[in-house]
């Protein structure tokens, strides 16, 4: 039973963590907006989510290194940096940064957006299958 709620919001718990990590890589390109050199980056929802699905959340953790035997052992869910894409800039600058205010908060707003409506149809989601479970 629980296999089957899991299969049920596994598309939808993938695509919510995809775009929570994609938050961050955006909001991370808006505060160095002003940073000399500061490539922003980004990374193929589609695809990530498409592998994410496929291959599930296990995959895509890794160990965190420790450097000493008194640190605590751990595991980051988060997206590793080698995964991240470049983007590329319609103007260039001239201190190096690539970070185009316009078009990052255009995406911040869209990602969050997205964001939203994903929850919204995580909850009718769940609400769906609570009436099945309650009848």
């Amino acid at each position: 039973m629980i296999d089957k709620l899991d299969a049920a919001l596994a598309f939808n718990r993938e695509a919510l963590n995809l775009r929570a990590q994609r938050q961050e890589v955006l909001a991370a390109n808006i505060a160095h907006a002003d940073t000399p050199n500061y490539k922003a980056r980004d990374f193929d929802f589609a695809s990530r989510l498409t592998q994410a699905v496929e291959q599930g959340r296990q995959s895509q953790s890794f160990a965190l290194a420790t450097t000493s035997s008194r640190h605590l052992a751990g595991e980051s869910k988060s997206m590793p940096d080698q995964d991240l894409l470049y983007r590329v800039p319609s103007q260039s600058s001239i201190d190096g940064n690539t970070v185009e205010m316009d078009a990052e908060r255009i995406n911040f707003a869209d990602n969050a957006l997205r964001y939203e409506s994903n929850l919204t149809v995580i909850n009718a989601k769940i609400k769906s299958l609570l009436s099945a479970v309650q009848q």
